[in-house]
């Protein structure tokens, strides 16, 4: 394969002053000594050209990602070396919000009862990436919950918050601020921000796994993914595969479009945790996606969190209810580091609370239950 060629091509193509996003495309290198040796290539021109060195990468799936103008030329010359996806749109989970105030422990916490668990662990200095807007390093409730994260929508700065998505859910995991603004699941956890989505909510697949394989590379040991999309993409199902293998449990949220029999990626992959939305009566959220995909409910009609400066918003959607799980998972980490995805799911769902439909059935699958699931995980 003619390596100079293709980076050769990848660097005309990239405009680094205005990091154009759309129709691009990624790149995925069957030979793993393929795929080394095209960025080891595309390192050295960049070195020569006098440019950054910022091309979006997975080195745990061999992908790149580029623009649709070389992939079309590579699609026919190395058709056997190289799969070649369309970089699809992903967005975040929420429905509606309006401005609250300071709740102290907000009524999901409470409901799904992690004050009782706190005298047993508060999650202390377990790892957890936010892969969302990214985060108000300033707000009074952050201050003690938050480390440096990445920025993948501009690189050169911190992953500061321009929408308040991401802020609502780290709040929800990890706010500790018990004087005067509010208590989140896992107090004493850290939030690892990764800025993918930018101030619309907006990302696209490459961000995401730009952002999987920066966590799995760096020790993160919960990545809450509080978002989704209804498209199929090879690149994300095998970079949260990797993830699994590697033992990072990945919490996603199921989606918002009230449906029975389906959710979104990536929350529809087994490998994830897929949560559905419940309001204060533990029924299921009007809003909630649900049915055999989902694997578990939580907390999340008219959720109370931190926002953006300072204030509160109170926000619903699938997205609230992912981050009570990702906390109250959290929380069993820090006194269990060894548990694996697997047992950590199976664990949420035996101890959960039963969920009952308005006839009175109940439900397979049932709401997260703090105080249980950490019980029963002390016991493993």
């Amino acid at each position: 394969m003619n390596y100079t060629r293709i980076m050769q091509s990848l660097l005309m193509d990239r405009d680094p002053a205005q990091q154009v996003r759309k129709n691009r495309r990624i790149l995925t290198f069957h030979d793993p000594l393929v795929y080394r040796d095209c960025i080891q290539e595309w390192h050295e021109l960049a070195r020569t050209a006098g440019r950054s060195q910022d091309v979006t990468y997975s080195p745990l799936i061999h992908s790149i990602m580029a623009p649709a103008s070389l992939t079309e030329r590579l699609e026919t010359e190395f058709k056997h070396d190289v799969t070649v996806e369309e970089d699809s749109q992903v967005h975040i989970h929420a429905v509606q919000r309006s401005i609250g105030t300071g709740p102290g422990v907000p009524w999901g916490v409470k409901h799904i009862k992690a004050p009782q668990a706190w005298s047993i662990s508060t999650g202390y200095r377990v790892k957890i990436a936010v892969i969302d807007t990214g985060v108000d390093f300033s707000h009074p409730d952050l201050q003690q919950s938050l480390t440096r994260g990445i920025n993948l929508v501009n690189r050169g700065i911190l992953p500061f918050d321009d929408n308040g998505h991401g802020t609502h859910i780290s709040g929800t995991i990890a706010a500790a601020n018990s004087a005067q603004g509010m208590i989140g699941v896992a107090p004493r956890s850290t939030v690892y921000p990764v800025k993918a989505f930018d101030h619309n909510g907006s990302a696209y697949v490459s961000d995401i796994v730009a952002g999987i394989d920066w966590c799995v590379r760096n020790g993160i040991q919960i990545i809450n993914m509080s978002f989704g999309m209804q498209t199929r993409s090879r690149s994300l199902l095998d970079i949260v595969g990797k993830a699994y293998q590697a033992g990072v449990i990945i919490v996603a949220s199921s989606g918002n479009d009230g449906k029975r029999r389906s959710v979104d990626y990536p929350a529809r992959y087994p490998q994830t945790i897929s949560v559905g939305a419940t309001d204060r009566k533990r029924k299921i959220a009007p809003f909630s996606n649900r049915g055999q995909f989902v694997d578990i409910y939580g907390p999340g009609d008219k959720i109370i969190s931190a926002w953006l400066h300072g204030k509160y918003h109170e926000m619903s959607g699938t997205s609230m209810a992912t981050s009570h799980v990702s906390g109250t998972i959290a929380l069993l980490l820090a006194q269990k580091p060894d548990l694996k995805p697997a047992a950590i799911k199976s664990l949420l769902q035996r101890t959960s609370t039963p969920i009952r439909l308005r006839k009175g059935t109940l439900l397979q699958e049932g709401e997260v239950n703090t105080l249980k699931f950490l019980r029963e995980g002390m016991k493993l």
